[in-house]
């Protein structure tokens, strides 16, 4: 049977009854259960591969090695994800060394699987011969997508939310008031406290929101401000920076630098809004006072452009020129 929870919201009258399980069968005499928490972060996942293709394709990207990059990018970035959150919590895995492979029961951190995915495509660009920034661009816009989804595989677990809220979208249902109660002892110790009885901050929705509000923003930088590779995934990074850096600070169940009370995601996201702001910044100015075509790319500056265009056709009334006297010197020595 499906596992249900209800979940109620302080500005609604109207209850949700919200499933765990998207469906259960046996096949071969084994019980399969299928979680909505996988299907919605596969749908995410396919949208946002759907999506990168698309700009690929326009941006006249070799499509078989983006293949490659999807590939061992999507490898890195689970391994990467699930290292990120074993090495935040290693007092507990260094004990049990054999519950690191556990990936099926929870724990794998997205900052860690941005970073290791990055890892590995930045090795298949240099070894296929794909550029790197290009690629960083359109995986700024996707992983906006594939977040933004998936995130609301978080609301049917009912995880991933935060502390006591007064707030009309204020949220709580039984598994919320059982996590609560179960780590109460853990809040303490992170210098907070939370009532189980009382609504909780839907965090989910508000990096949901954000994040697919974010596609727009970047597509519509990418399609007409965009004056060098990487600014997208600049903008990525100071975008989705933002918005963890704040709502970190809400959740219950974050991570913390070993031995504080300081959120790891928290000041990783700090870190990275301050870094992509200084190089945005920076490059902006070079590439506007110097501007320069993007490889591959149609979106060019209209100023470039017509100077492209004034540079080709005077090559080739020099080259028509030259063909001429040479011609003119031919027809002399006959």
């Amino acid at each position: 049977m499906s596992d249900f929870t209800t979940v109620y919201f302080k500005g609604l009258e109207k209850t949700f009854e919200i499933p765990s399980v998207l469906a259960e069968f046996t096949l071969f005499g084994n019980e399969i259960s299928i979680k909505f928490y996988g299907a919605i972060i596969a749908f995410g996942f396919t949208l946002a591969v759907l999506f990168g293709g698309r700009m690929a394709y326009k941006w006249k990207m070799s499509l078989d090695k983006m293949i490659d990059v999807l590939i061992y990018g999507t490898v890195a970035a689970i391994i990467g994800a699930r290292l990120y959150y074993v090495f935040s919590k290693w007092d507990y895995y260094s004990a049990n060394p054999g519950d690191i492979i556990k990936i099926w029961e929870g724990g794998l951190a997205i900052y860690g699987g941005i970073i290791g995915g990055i890892a590995a495509a930045f090795v298949v660009c240099k070894v296929r011969k794909l550029n790197f920034w290009n690629l960083l661009d359109i995986a700024g816009m996707s992983l906006l997508i594939g977040q933004g989804i998936g995130r609301w595989g978080n609301f049917t677990n009912q995880e991933a939310f935060g502390v006591n809220t007064d707030m009309p979208w204020g949220m709580w249902s039984p598994k919320v008031q059982e996590y609560i109660i179960l780590n109460q002892s853990e809040f303490a110790a992170n210098g907070f406290s939370v009532d189980p009885n009382k609504y909780v901050h839907p965090t989910f929705l508000y990096e949901s929101i954000w994040c697919l509000l974010g596609v727009f923003v970047l597509y519509i930088i990418t399609t007409k401000f965009r004056k060098f590779s990487g600014q997208t995934f600049l903008c990525y990074g100071i975008w989705y920076g933002l918005e963890r850096m704040i709502v970190e600070g809400l959740r219950t169940d974050s991570l913390y630098i070993a031995g504080t009370q300081i959120r790891t995601s928290q000041a990783l996201s700090g870190a990275i809004v301050v870094v992509c702001a200084v190089l945005l910044v920076v490059l902006l100015v070079k590439y506007t006072k110097n501007p320069k075509p993007i490889e591959g790319i149609d979106y060019f500056d209209a100023d470039v452009l017509e100077k492209e265009k004034m540079k080709n056709e005077k090559v080739a009334l020099e080259h028509k020129a030259k063909l001429q006297m040479k011609n003119a010197e031919t027809e002399k020595e006959v």
